[in-house]
């Protein structure tokens, strides 16, 4: 299942990731650089959405699937988030919290998967908020102008929406290690 259209979409946002990146070296005004990249995000994070639907529709799930699929999206975050960074948009101690979690959390997953209680650490709708808040304000940071109507600029929006995101990331990692601990101290005896 390497070369099926659900896991191609999952390399296709490995792949794009390099362009969002990219978007900020074009000899550009700063304006239509952010308005690129902010649009190339939502495609990219859209075909996260699609590869899993079409995995299911197509009867076409996979063991490498469901490994490349976080990691895809755990590329995208953190390089986005570097972005940002990069252009002060994002405070680091953010950066550092909602990366920092997204290593624990992958490194426990392996952990729990090499002592067979996965199902401990499986995603919850906890994880599933931070995701959408995340993303949203990467989106909203991304475009960094004001948003339609001009009532709300997107940096102000985006900056209250990855502080919701870095705050429900703490939560979800709390809520993983609680879910994990009486595996962890099970297998540890």
């Amino acid at each position: 299942m390497f070369w099926t259209l659900p896991t191609l979409l999952t390399w296709a946002r490995i792949v794009a990731i390099p362009l969002i990146v990219g978007v900020y070296h074009l000899p550009l005004p700063l304006a239509e650089m952010n308005l690129m990249a902010s649009v190339l995000f939502v495609v990219v994070a859209l075909t996260d959405w699609a590869d899993g639907w079409l995995a299911r529709r197509l009867n076409q799930t996979s063991a490498f699937g469901a490994f490349l699929d976080p990691v895809a999206d755990k590329f995208l975050v953190c390089a986005s988030l570097l972005i940002l960074l990069e252009l002060g948009r994002v405070n680091a101690l953010i950066s550092l919290v909602i990366i920092g979690r997204e290593i624990a959390i992958s490194a426990l997953r392996e952990w729990m998967a090499q002592i067979g209680a996965s199902r401990s650490v499986a995603v919850h709708m906890v994880g599933k908020l931070k995701t959408a808040a995340q993303m949203g304000a990467i989106v909203l940071l991304l475009l960094d102008g004001p948003l339609p109507g001009g009532m709300f600029h997107a940096r102000e929006l985006g900056t209250w929406l990855i502080y919701i995101a870095a705050a429900l990331t703490i939560w979800s990692m709390v809520y993983y290690l609680k879910k994990a601990l009486p595996d962890i101290r099970a297998k540890s005896r």
